[in-house]
């Protein structure tokens, strides 16, 4: 068992946010979303990524995130991260994306109540950095099965 994780990070909002390296797919550039009728609000569409239907998450809507004010340059590292929900892939909409990290385990502190309007289910933890702090999401936890159900439906 490693003392280490490596973390994918990217920046929502004013927050930078990493997932799990394994958890992640890949990482593309912005595409066409076809918007769905009857989805729920977070669900910006599904896009098409070599013959795969995606549904497109937003955590913005989720979790009432500001989006971040970008430059034309951040817009070049704006995009999707694809993750691996149990098996079901989901693109999740970053407004950046930043870096692979190192993380040592012990530098993992349990989430402060209220952070950012993310509540502390969905945050695996954070870790202190110069710039404020990484928040750590736990993917399995973002969506309750029933979401995931319903999420599973729109690719269909």
């Amino acid at each position: 068992m490693s003392d280490q994780s490596q973390l994918v990070t990217f920046q929502l909002g004013e927050e930078l946010y990493g997932v799990n390296i394994m958890d992640v797919k890949e990482i593309v550039r912005v595409q066409d979303i076809r918007g769905l009728p009857n989805a729920p609000s977070y669900v910006e569409g599904i896009f098409n990524l070599r013959s795969e239907i995606i549904p497109i998450i937003s955590l913005h809507k989720r979790f009432h995130i500001k989006k971040a004010f970008t430059s034309e340059e951040d817009e070049l590292l704006s995009g999707f991260v694809i993750i691996d929900v149990d098996g079901m892939k989901l693109g999740v909409i970053i407004d950046r994306v930043s870096r692979v990290v190192t993380i040592e385990k012990e530098d993992i502190q349990p989430p402060p109540q209220m952070l950012s309007g993310i509540g502390a289910e969905y945050i695996q933890g954070v870790v202190r950095q110069e710039e404020g702090y990484l928040i750590i999401l736990n993917i399995r936890e973002l969506f309750n099965p029933k979401e995931l159900q319903k999420i599973a439906e729109l690719r269909k």
